[in-house]
C-alpha cells in the first residue's frame, strides 16, 4: 500500500510564494514520474508540472518559470515552489505518482487527496 501526502498549501497575496510537499510512504521500491495535478472550482484538473526520476521536467505554460517541481529521490518527497502567484493559482493541488512495490511488480498510479492553495488579489 502506498500513501501519497501533500502539504504546505494555505493562503497567500498574489505575488507571494508557497512551497508544496508530496510525500510518499509505504512498500515503495521505486518511483517513476511524479506530477503535481490542480484543479479549480468548475474546471477539470489540469497538470500543472511532471518530473521523472532522472530529474527531466516539464512545466504547463501557465506556470513556466513562476514555478519549479524538484524531488528527493532518497526521501521519497517531491516538492513544487510556487513563485508570482496570482488568482488565477487557486486550486486544490494534487500529487500524482507512478510507484513500483517490488522489483518484479508492476508501476501503480496513486494519488493524494490534495491541499488548497487560494491566492488573494
Amino acid at each position: 500500500q502506498v500513501q501519497l501526502v501533500e502539504s504546505g498549501g494555505g493562503l497567500v497575496q498574489a505575488g507571494g510564494s508557497l512551497r508544496l510537499s508530496c510525500a510518499a510512504s509505504g512498500i515503495i521500491f521505486s518511483i517513476n514520474a511524479m506530477r503535481w495535478y490542480r484543479q479549480a472550482p468548475g474546471n477539470q484538473r489540469e497538470l500543472v508540472a511532471t518530473i521523472v526520476s532522472g530529474g527531466g521536467t516539464n512545466y504547463a505554460d501557465s506556470v513556466k518559470d513562476r514555478f519549479t517541481i524538484s524531488r528527493d529521490n532518497a526521501r521519497n518527497t517531491m516538492y513544487l515552489q510556487m513563485n508570482s502567484l496570482k488568482p488565477e493559482d487557486t486550486a486544490v493541488y494534487y500529487c500524482n505518482a507512478d510507484v513500483k512495490a517490488t522489483i518484479v511488480g508492476r508501476y501503480g498510479d496513486y494519488w493524494g487527496k490534495g491541499t488548497l492553495v487560494t491566492v488573494s488579489s
